[in-house]
């Protein structure tokens, strides 16, 4: 489905809720962040390290969906967090879409562990950069692609990988349709739904 590369820098960093609202606050706000405090800990590496993944995902949002992300409710806010991880690391975009919706279309609930090994080696065959990856790596992958599946409500939790249905507010889809419908795909909606919701 795609042939760019994947970039896997997101195991450092899960979702990141709280710190891509902050960063997207001072974005409108047009203010500094204080990243060593507010994203670090204290720590000057870490919080420069957070801050540019999180500037990274931000960098795919137009300013209604920031702006959206800044004032929408709880649950709009990890949609968004989850549609911006998904515009930078098309591996959690591919497997959401080609192994969660999927399923969820066929009610079919409960990700596998074959489910996952499979795809992998799918992309294994387009994506020449996971050959290069070490095993720790790989390990590593996984378990930050289901623990951000699990962070924004895909699944229930990783332990049982139970596909979760998605709500989606009017100003989301409408948010999202103006990048391009086909995004909705993330959020396991059926080729008929996207239909509605783009007619509306």
């Amino acid at each position: 489905m795609h042939s760019e590369k994947y970039d896997f820098a997101f195991t450092s960093s899960s979702l990141r809720l709280n710190e891509i609202v902050l960063v997207a606050n001072h974005f409108i706000n047009d203010s500094e962040v204080d990243y060593v405090n507010d994203l670090g800990a204290g720590k000057s590496a870490t919080g420069k390290r957070i801050y540019r993944e999180v500037s990274k995902r931000l960098a795919f949002l137009n300013s209604q969906q920031i702006k959206l992300l800044v004032n929408g409710s709880l649950d709009v806010q990890k949609q968004l967090a989850f549609y911006a991880a998904c515009r930078s690391h098309l591996f959690i975009r591919d497997f959401t879409v080609e192994v969660l919706r999927e399923k969820y279309l066929v009610f079919d609930y409960e990700i596998s562990e074959g489910d996952y090994i499979s795809f992998l080696r799918r992309k294994q065959e387009l994506h020449e950069e996971i050959d290069k990856l070490s095993e720790s790596s790989l390990k590593k992958i996984k378990q930050v692609t289901f623990r951000i599946l699990e962070q924004s409500g895909l699944i229930n939790n990783t332990k049982q990988k139970i596909i979760q249905p998605q709500i989606l507010q009017t100003e989301l889809i409408q948010a999202i349709c103006k990048d391009n419908p086909e995004w909705l795909k993330i959020f396991l909606v059926s080729d008929l739904d996207m239909e509605n919701y783009t007619n509306q």
